[in-house]
């Protein structure tokens, strides 16, 4: 049975790579798990391994060539054809590659790598069935993995013939999701002419996953990369164009149709992805399992809890002139599509007071021997979200403005509020804030984000009876926060000294405005 190899994902963002060195030629013998050849892409040299026994039958690319990701890179004769045959019809969690039936009209859809260290996810809910017709970059289905809620769209037009799983189920990674027959395909095509008709499809067109868009408010349009480009190669606004998608997502027959100065009926033909039900009740109780992102969740504060010995500072913060600070501004901003609240003001004045005290945005390793500091600020916020607590990262917070750092809240919470947050806003965090007073709290005890070693928990807003310099007593705006340190690098006077400063520059937002490089 002739089986073609395809080029799996290697590498988040990779979509083409130069063909080094063929370690085999056609009409050998490999073996599975048998080195093929060496690719490079824009980041590292990769080995690419067999995952038959078998007969390479026809290499597709030439030595110094550019093999695209998702793409046949070669042709097999495997070896035992029964045995191929199960490896498509059904999925199979020690397949560590996609290899799609040429000569077939229906095609196996191989879920790929959608995110770092990811082998499985959770079938959330199918957008489309069993017979229905869909089209290139339509949402199929939506995943959720222990980092977050991944929508999965179709790389052809075609004919949906067999969902592999049921909504609830757990799907593993380079395994068949589902099958399909592309629109106008011929079961009799040669093998050869499938695959130049698959490597000729432009990279990103390919099976590839991306982090589902949600409706923001910086009016970004929901489109697949492959629309992205289309419109790009167009000269065309993406923003202005008409989706006919579910909650507007644009298709290229969208972008088409508008260049040529028509829309399409804009209809909303996919459901919305809905939470998996819990198990029915029985006996007076129910039981539901622990997954995704709360399984996630729950092992990272074992770990957090079990191997760094906490302990907390509390501070009241006057936020008084910081308030009527912010009261100024925010209709001016508000204006500019920005929202102005008062995260950004807490976020910008903790990377100002980190620049004294480094030590604050530092990891140490397992066996705490080393400290490693990190030159960027990268301030995550935990996200109180519908598939669980999420904790996305602002990027270098130190070289970003107070309104630039309000952009980039506002787009980070909304996506992660939909638990659609990418996975790259997910890593590299070096110190955390999470807002308890937005759900009525005023104390917490926060569990750190390991490898980060401080975490602060901020209380809610209460106006309360204050002596002025005077000794009147008045109303003041104040704020409860609650930090945890690892006590294995930080000491409460440092953490004490680190406060004062960040309090300063909260309560006196003229000094923190001053002290801005």
């Amino acid at each position: 049975m002739k089986k073609d190899f395809i080029l799996p994902d290697i590498g988040e963002g990779i979509v083409e790579c130069e063909i080094v060195e063929w370690l085999v030629a056609e009409g050998d013998s490999i073996k599975e798990d048998q080195p093929v050849c060496d690719v490079m892409t824009d980041k590292a040299l990769v080995q690419i391994p067999a995952i038959h026994d078998g007969v390479v039958s026809k290499l597709y690319y030439a030595k110094g060539d550019i093999a695209k990701v998702h793409a046949p890179l070669f042709e097999m004769q495997v070896e035992s054809a029964t045995e191929a045959k199960a490896d498509v019809a059904k999925p199979d969690a020690t397949t560590p590659v996609t290899a799609a039936v040429t000569g077939s009209a229906s095609e196996d859809f191989i879920l790929p790598d959608i995110g770092e260290g990811i082998v499985e996810c959770e079938i959330v809910d199918w957008l489309v069935s069993e017979g229905d017709d869909i089209v290139e970059d339509q949402p199929v289905c939506d995943v959720m993995t222990d980092k977050a809620l991944v929508q999965i769209p179709a790389k052809y037009s075609g004919k949906v013939t067999k969902l592999y799983y049921a909504k609830g189920e757990i799907a593993k990674v380079h395994s068949p999701l589902f099958a399909m027959t592309h629109a106008g395909s011929n079961a009799a095509a040669e093998p050869a002419q499938q695959a130049d008709a698959v490597q000729s499809k432009p990279a990103s067109t390919s099976c590839g996953i991306k982090q589902a868009a949600t409706t923001g408010t910086n009016g970004k349009a929901l489109a697949s990369p492959a629309v992205r480009r289309l419109a790009r190669e167009l000269n065309i606004d993406l923003a202005k164009v008409p989706g006919s998608g579910d909650k507007g997502r644009v298709y290229k027959e969208d972008v088409r149709a508008f260049a040529k100065g028509k829309t399409t009926d804009a209809a909303s033909a996919h459901a919305p992805a809905k939470v998996a039900s819990p198990a029915a009740a029985t006996g007076g109780h129910r039981v539901e399992p622990i997954k995704g992102i709360k399984a996630a969740m729950a092992r990272q504060m074992v770990e957090s809890v079990s191997t760094i010995p906490h302990f907390t500072y509390c501070e009241e913060i006057d936020l008084t002139d910081l308030i009527a600070l912010r009261f100024s501004l925010k209709d001016q901003y508000a204006k500019q599509g920005i929202k102005l609240t008062m995260m950004p003001f807490f976020i910008k004045a903790l990377s100002m007071a980190i620049k004294q005290f480094p030590i604050m945005n530092s990891q140490v390793n397992s066996d705490c021997t080393e400290l490693t500091y990190f030159d960027d600020h990268n301030i995550g916020i935990a996200v109180d979200s519908k598939v669980g607590l999420l904790v996305p990262n602002i990027k270098g917070c130190q070289q970003k403005s107070i309104i630039q750092i309000a952009e980039d809240l506002t787009s980070l919470t909304d996506q992660a509020r939909e638990g659609r947050v990418s996975p790259a806003d997910l890593k590299g965090g070096t110190i955390s804030i999470s807002n308890i007073g937005a759900l009525g709290g005023t104390v917490a005890t926060p569990i750190i984000n390991k490898p980060e070693v401080a975490i602060v928990a901020l209380g809610k807003v209460q106006a309360l009876p204050r002596f002025n310099a005077q000794g009147e007593v008045e109303a003041r705006q104040l704020m409860q926060i609650s930090w945890s340190g690892d006590h294995r690098v930080i000491d409460g006077g440092t953490i004490a000294r680190f406060t004062n400063l960040w309090k300063q520059y909260l309560e006196q937002p003229a000094t923190m405005l001053l002290a801005m490089q």
